[in-house]
């Protein structure tokens, strides 16, 4: 019950922007909300993200782990990419989008569902992992459908998202404080930014035509990040790592979450077919809904979960 209220308190804010965009058309355009969101209000949520708990070198194991396997699923995305797509773009979207994962929005309430409150410290590090791979991995992808190699790099380093968080990091390490009322301001702008992330997929939904869904692009993601990421990232956890259980499920979880909705703002920030990526979000999310109760139900009868 406590993961089924999760998921659609979480989906709400989508369908408030479905609304907006059906009410307003014209009048709300996306392209601002997305700028506002990366360029000012993104940084604060990494830096607020990256500041709220503190770091140590037992952890880092978490989101190292979580890179690693996400870097090994990339590696067989790009491959089939290469293998089945010629469009630069599609080429894109099929690497990148299924590492791109919901680890925020989704993932730390799932932990929370799970395991309570001693999930949340894990399922932040890996969070803050996602960071990172969005901003570095996820912007020289999305921008190789309209940039030179050279130019996909500098848009990397353009973004201020990755310089607060590394400034983040560097506070963190340091164990430098941050002023009660100005880390309340960074929070009440991190709370702000998730927020509109999902409405701005909502607003993307409102102009996608179900009759002109790319099938062979949502097959292909969809298989990726449902059948060939699972299976390998399972087999690493479960089989071959001696990690704790429940690091290895969180882990897991945070892999197997649907497409973010992150993937929308850098596919349009870009020019990288935004109305495709928005069809991947929006059925990978459907998708996830009957494969988290299948895949809860095999961790629970290894007792690896117990779910309520």
């Amino acid at each position: 019950m406590n993961i089924a209220i999760s998921i659609i308190s979480i989906y709400a804010f989508i369908l408030l922007g479905y609304m907006a965009k059906k009410m307003f058309k014209d009048e709300l355009q996306e392209k601002g909300m997305i700028l506002l969101s990366i360029y000012f209000l993104q940084p604060m949520l990494a830096f607020w993200g990256l500041s709220s708990k503190p770091l140590n070198l037992e952890l880092l194991q978490v989101p190292f782990w979580y890179i690693a396997i996400s870097l090994l699923c990339m590696s067989i995305s790009f491959g089939i990419a290469a293998l089945f797509f010629k469009d630069t773009k599609e080429k894109s979207i099929v690497t990148i989008s299924v590492i791109i994962g919901n680890t925020g929005n989704l993932g730390i309430p799932l932990g929370i569902a799970l395991f309570g409150e001693e999930s949340i410290i894990y399922t932040t590090m890996i969070n803050v992992a996602n960071v990172f791979i969005v901003y570095t991995l996820a912007v020289f992808f999305y921008s190789r459908g309209n940039f030179s190699i050279k130019e996909s790099l500098l848009n990397i380093i353009k973004l201020p998202v990755i310089w607060f968080a590394i400034l983040a990091l560097v506070f963190n390490f340091l164990h430098l404080s941050i002023h009660p009322a100005i880390f309340k301001s960074l929070e009440m702008g991190a709370y702000c930014t998730m927020v509109i992330q999902l409405i701005i997929f909502g607003m993307y939904l409102f102009n996608v035509n179900l009759k002109s869904v790319n099938l062979k692009l949502l097959l292909h993601v969809s298989s990726i990040k449902f059948i060939l990421a699972p299976i390998i990232s399972g087999l690493i956890l479960f089989v071959w790592l001696p990690l704790p259980p429940i690091v290895s499920v969180l882990i897991f979880l945070e892999l197997i979450v649907p497409l973010a909705v992150t993937n929308v703002n850098l596919s349009a920030l870009y020019d990288c077919k935004p109305l495709d990526v928005t069809m991947l979000v929006f059925f990978t999310s459907l998708f996830f809904i009957p494969f988290f109760i299948a895949a809860s139900t095999l961790l629970n009868y290894y007792h690896l979960i117990t779910t309520p």
